[in-house]
């Protein structure tokens, strides 16, 4: 992984702090030989961008539950990281005139925590376009879940003392649709690390966005002929094994798939746990 170099006013950014929990957690890095990333350190975490993508295939930031600040100002508005050329960022060109959000990887309320200027300057560096994916504006109960899940894990008693490490990004696969010099990832993955019983922990999530394609299929004419988004479906939140996320991101993910604490499936077909509430996560140490 490159790291790019501090410039103007993003200079100074410390970024993600791999030991932040005691044991090392790295910023996911691509299996795949031939992969170039470019780390963007940003204020309690950071980015690996994907040039080739225009998009991040990783995020990392740590959270202090115990000092976060929930009033932090979130900036004015969603700008380009002049460290990088603004051609190999997804930027409002890809947003502009459609359904597509722009959907946080790094929620701004994860990161706004210590001191208040190094909260509100969290919170600003947080809209900025490497740190931003593609998304369906659909806003329905498994994206709710998917948005709260750090502040839940956070709560969760097995977090004693609310300090979480949270890996995330999208699913880049070749096969994502095309839209505006962009290829639309349909999933998105999540996975949250932290101490338990002095030890490390950690489990997985992943947000699937693909589309229902029956109930979609005009729509999916007409974005072919008419320049319209990719057809995207409603989101379906799902607990996965990190071995798995791994597998499909082809991502390095160090120790973490080694301390899964979603148990092992009865079955194959529930190997994946469909998530409704978040009763329905299991954490088994």
């Amino acid at each position: 992984m490159n790291s790019s170099e501090p410039d103007g006013p993003l200079a100074g950014r410390a970024g993600y702090d791999e030991g932040f929990l005691g044991p090392l957690v790295p910023l996911p890095a691509p299996a795949r030989a031939g992969v170039e990333t470019v780390v963007l350190p940003y204020t309690h975490f950071s980015v690996a961008l994907r040039p080739d993508r225009r998009l991040a295939a990783a995020a990392a930031v740590c959270v202090d539950g115990r000092a976060l600040v929930e009033d932090a100002a979130v900036g004015e508005g969603w700008a380009y990281d002049p460290r990088v050329p603004a051609e190999v960022q997804a930027g409002d060109e890809v947003y502009r005139n459609n359904s597509l959000e722009r959907g946080h990887l790094v929620p701004w309320h994860d990161a706004a925590w210590g001191p208040a200027e190094a909260a509100h300057r969290a919170a600003a560096d947080a809209s900025h376009y490497p740190n931003a994916a593609p998304q369906a504006d659909v806003f329905n109960q498994d994206m709710r879940l998917w948005q709260g899940l750090e502040h839940h894990l956070l709560d969760h008693p097995a977090v004693f003392d609310r300090r979480l490490v949270v890996l995330t990004g999208p699913v880049l696969q070749d096969s994502d649709p095309p839209y505006r010099g962009v290829q639309v990832p349909l999933r998105f993955w999540k996975v949250a690390a932290f101490m338990l019983d002095g030890a490390l922990a950690a489990t997985g999530f992943v947000l699937d966005q693909s589309p229902d394609l029956a109930r979609d299929a005009d729509r999916a004419l007409l974005g072919a002929t008419a320049g319209a988004p990719p057809p995207l479906g409603a989101f379906r939140l799902y607990q996965a094994p990190v071995s798995d996320i791994a597998e499909i991101t082809e991502l390095e993910f160090g120790p973490l798939p080694d301390v899964d604490l979603m148990p092992p499936p009865r079955a194959p077909e529930d190997r994946w746990r469909r998530l409704e509430s978040y009763e329905d996560i299991v954490i088994e140490p």
